[in-house]
């Protein structure tokens, strides 16, 4: 039996973490499931690696955002959620930037989610603003 090829988007989920960072999961599972939503697949590194690595433990934590970088890599978007943009995602947007992947913010509003159109340039994203 031959194996049927999918053809789906794989987005970088990029949403604060540090903080509430109980607040800030539950957030990036619901972001997560948005993006499924959209009939796309995704990846999102404060979701899976802080499982693993100690993110008490700079070296573990440098370890983690690098492993993103590198799996950002292999997306084809990187969409960034919520209001406030966090230094860790500062990076994920400029390393996407440097590598030719489009970026969207990604809003929740009293309706659920709204993506906004890609950006081009880290200039758009500025650290902390919506």
């Amino acid at each position: 039996m031959q194996r049927k090829e999918m053809s789906m988007k794989t987005i970088y989920v990029a949403s604060p973490y540090a903080g509430d960072i109980k607040k800030n999961t539950e957030f990036a599972k619901k972001a997560c499931r948005f993006v499924l939503e959209q009939g796309c697949g995704f990846f999102c590194p404060h979701l899976l690696y802080p499982n693993i690595l100690d993110e008490n433990n700079p070296k573990d934590r440098q370890l983690g955002m690098d492993m993103g970088l590198v799996m950002l890599k292999t997306c084809d978007e990187l969409w960034c959620f919520g209001e406030r943009i966090s230094p860790g995602m500062m990076a994920e947007i400029e390393e996407a930037h440097k590598s030719g992947i489009p970026t969207r913010r990604v809003l929740e509003t009293e309706q659920g989610f709204h993506i906004g159109e890609v950006k081009n340039t880290v200039h758009t994203m500025q650290m902390g603003m919506v």
